[in-house]
């Protein structure tokens, strides 16, 4: 098991990071929305909770801010017919509490508005984690609290849905933004995703 990975940022790609330890060892690591928008620069030091997820296709590592963001993707990939790709689309689209709460409430529209989580999906996520999340209520729930900025990227994420834009889409473009180091205010990163979604 891999918990955390230490070390030098050495690039950001549009859905994930590597991130190269001291021994000279390059991680490449998939994250959610949240915590592209709050990596440093590339060149600079991260630290990120892991989860190694094996597959019969292969191995894959994905990274979170804290302990507590990496439970509840645990919690997340524990239902069945939860893979890893659409948890991390689940923690991307509404962040760690407010989906901890849309589960909890089971706000089956809200859940289902995430690409790729269909009704019957959100249903048995809310059937299952319900009355499993309260440790996640809460900013900074089980874990560090909030940082500044929190939920700029997933503001951004909403704004340009409400544009028209499917939630897929509008999440590779703030990726690309971000991986260009392209952080700022909801609108310059909603102003920076347009760019890119209307081909300039």
């Amino acid at each position: 098991m891999i918990a955390q990975v230490s070390g030098r940022l050495a690039a950001k790609l549009a859905d994930r990071v590597v991130v190269q330890t001291a021994g000279g060892v390059g991680y490449e690591i998939a994250v959610p929305l949240g915590v592209m928008e709050q990596l440093p620069p590339v060149g600079e030091s991260v630290n990120l909770a892991t989860e190694l997820v094996v597959r019969e296709d292969g191995w894959a590592l994905y990274g979170f801010r804290d302990e507590s963001e990496r439970r509840f993707f645990q919690r997340l990939i524990g239902v069945t017919g939860i893979g890893p790709k659409l948890a991390i689309a689940l923690m991307s689209a509404l962040g760690v509490e407010r989906a901890a709460r849309a589960l909890q409430e089971r706000n089956i529209a809200l859940l289902s508005s995430v690409s790729g989580i269909g009704k019957k999906t959100a249903e048995r996520l809310a059937l299952e984690l319900a009355d499993k999340l309260r440790e996640f209520e809460g900013p900074g729930a089980g874990g560090a609290a909030a940082a500044p900025g929190d939920g700029t990227a997933e503001a951004a994420l909403k704004a340009l849905e409400r544009l028209g834009y499917g939630t897929a889409e509008a999440d590779r473009a703030l990726r690309d933004v971000l991986a260009a180091d392209g952080g700022g205010s909801t609108e310059t990163l909603v102003r920076r995703a347009l760019h890119l979604l209307t081909g300039g």
